[in-house]
């Protein structure tokens, strides 16, 4: 991406200058690094990484990208846009969990739908098309289908990005000691955590196996994770003239982040030496690193 079109993509985006720093040195390099690797048409490419890590604009910079050095056909989709309604989840929170209702942790997404769609989309004929699903998070249900976007066939690469991509699920005993306030005063019988953990390790695992390769972004610490997850609110925030049902003060962001601790902890753990690749963050939101698995 030369200059003037990674400064209008920075503008679209609402991006620091300090992203033209990390998209020359990192993103570029992980662009090539795809193309350069490709064992088949086309491959569905995995972005990992906690909340506020910048999973969207990666997968926004590579699907350009590879389009401007490549001509390749990009879709682009986030686990996000397969949650379960807002009703799906209320129904889920009164027959196994009252946490259910809450957005985001597996048990959450329609992973049927999902794998469903990397399917069709993998064999996207030319000349035919398709609508990718989209959620509204202000709104914390599903958007109508007549506002999705569409992709034309065939496509050259499929982007799924989400934050418990690739994560294992964990032995039962692992369980059982609660890491928050949340698990401690919310699921003292450990049935939430349970539950949460036979879904990643049935359904999700089908849609991790479809991936040909893993990207993590890998973030220092969980406060980092809070920081950056206030800021993508804030975005939220900005971009409507009312506070949404779907839109979090501070106490409720902070509540909510901790639905993720747990599995967050187990991707930090244990994706840089699983991932093809792992982007390594500081801090300060800024990319230091890049290592490509042998």
């Amino acid at each position: 991406m030369d200059a003037t079109r990674l400064a209008a993509f920075c503008k679209q985006h609402r991006l620091p200058d300090s992203f033209r720093h990390v998209a020359t040195d990192y993103y570029l390099p992980l662009a090539h690094w795809l193309l350069e690797t490709r064992r088949r048409v086309p491959p569905i490419i995995g972005i990992c990484g906690a909340q506020g890590t910048g999973k969207s604009t990666l997968a926004r910079y590579l699907a350009k990208e590879l389009n401007d050095v490549a001509n390749w056909s990009v879709a682009v989709l986030s686990m996000d846009d397969f949650y379960l309604s807002r009703a799906e989840r209320l129904d889920l929170s009164r027959s196994v969990h009252p946490l259910l209702a809450t957005r985001g942790p597996p048990g959450t997404h329609d992973c049927e739908m999902m794998s469903n769609h990397l399917q069709r989309l993998s064999l996207l004929g030319d000349g035919e098309s398709m609508a990718l699903p989209r959620f509204d998070k202000a709104r914390d249900n599903r958007a109508a289908p007549e506002t999705w976007p569409r992709v034309n066939g065939p496509l050259d690469a499929i982007i799924l990005e989400g934050w418990c991509l690739g994560v294992a699920p964990q032995a039962s005993a692992e369980l059982e000691t609660p890491i928050n306030a949340l698990e401690a005063r919310h699921d003292s019988d450990v049935r939430w955590r349970t539950y949460v953990n036979s879904r990643l390790r049935d359904d999700y695992a089908d849609v991790f196996s479809q991936l040909d390769q893993l990207v993590f972004l890998q973030t220092p610490d969980m406060d980092s994770v809070l920081r950056w997850r206030s800021e993508q609110e804030s975005k939220l925030i900005a971009g409507t003239s009312t506070l949404q049902p779907g839109i979090m003060s501070e106490p409720q962001l902070q509540a909510f982040v901790q639905h993720f601790e747990r599995l967050s902890r187990v991707a930090i753990a244990t994706l840089p030496s699983t991932a093809d690749v792992t982007l390594l963050l500081d801090s300060s939101h800024q990319v230091r690193e890049i290592r490509f698995s042998d």
